[in-house]
C-alpha cells in the first residue's frame, strides 16, 4: 500500500459513521453584474488595468501583428510556444520559436533562457480581473507561463468571459491542473515596497480577441 493509499484508508476510518455532510445553502448573487457583453468586457478591461496588465483590443486579421508589436516591443528574441497555438497568431513574429510538447518539453533551462511566453486560456472573470489556464491545446503545461518573464495572453471575446467565480467554476473542468491569473507576478513585503516577477511573470498583456463587427482595437 503506497503512502497516498494509507492516508486515505486513515481518513475514511476516522469519518466511517459520521453524519452526512448537509448540503451548503447557494442563494447568495451569482453574479453583481448586468448580463450585457459590452458591460463585462470593459469590467475586465479595467480590473486587469488595475491588476498592471497590459490590455489591447484586437480583431482576428489584426492578431499577428499585435502580438509581433508586443514582442518586438520588449526585445523578445525567443518564444516559447505551447502544443495546439494557432500558427497564425505567430505569423508576423520575428523572434526564435521555441515549441514545447509532451515528446520534446523544453527543458528548465531552456524555459529559462526563454524571453516570452503567448497562450490562449480557459476562461476570464469579469469581476476579478482573472485570467483561468488549464492546461489544454495552445495554453500548454503551468511551467510555460510560470517560467518566462513576459506572457502575452489572448481572450476570445465575448465567448471566453463570464462575470464571475460562480459562474465561472461550473464551466471548468476541475481534475485539470488551473491557474488563476490576476495581474503579473507580484508580491510585498511588511513595508509594503512591491516586488513583481517573483513567483511567475513580471509582465503580462492581455490581448481581447473579437471579430471585426465587434470594434477591433
Amino acid at each position: 500500500m503506497s503512502a497516498r493509499d494509507q492516508i486515505l484508508a486513515r481518513i475514511r476510518a476516522a469519518v466511517a459513521g459520521a453524519p452526512d455532510v448537509p448540503e451548503p445553502a447557494r442563494d447568495y448573487l451569482a453574479t453583481h453584474t448586468v448580463p450585457d457583453p459590452a458591460t463585462l468586457l470593459d469590467l475586465l478591461r479595467r480590473n486587469l488595468a488595475d491588476y498592471r496588465a497590459h490590455v489591447h483590443r484586437a480583431a482576428g486579421e489584426e492578431l499577428p501583428a499585435l502580438i509581433a508589436g508586443v514582442l518586438a516591443g520588449h526585445g523578445v528574441r525567443s518564444l516559447a510556444v505551447p502544443p495546439g497555438l494557432p500558427a497564425a497568431w505567430l505569423a508576423d513574429t520575428r523572434a526564435e520559436l521555441r515549441h514545447d510538447s509532451a515528446a520534446a518539453p523544453l527543458t528548465p533551462r531552456v524555459l529559462d533562457s526563454v524571453d516570452a511566453v503567448v497562450t490562449g486560456c480557459a476562461l476570464a472573470v469579469a469581476e476579478t480581473g482573472t485570467i483561468v489556464l488549464d492546461g489544454s491545446e495552445g495554453q500548454g503545461r503551468r511551467a510555460l507561463t510560470l517560467v518566462p518573464d513576459l506572457h502575452v495572453c489572448v481572450v476570445r471575446v465575448p465567448g471566453q468571459v463570464v462575470a464571475s467565480l460562480p459562474q465561472a467554476l461550473p464551466r471548468l473542468d476541475p481534475a485539470r491542473p488551473l491557474t488563476w491569473i490576476s495581474g503579473p507576478s507580484a508580491t510585498s513585503d511588511i513595508e509594503l515596497d512591491r516586488v513583481e516577477g517573483v513567483h511567475g511573470p513580471r509582465t503580462l498583456h492581455v490581448v481581447l480577441l473579437g471579430e471585426p463587427e465587434d470594434g477591433g482595437r
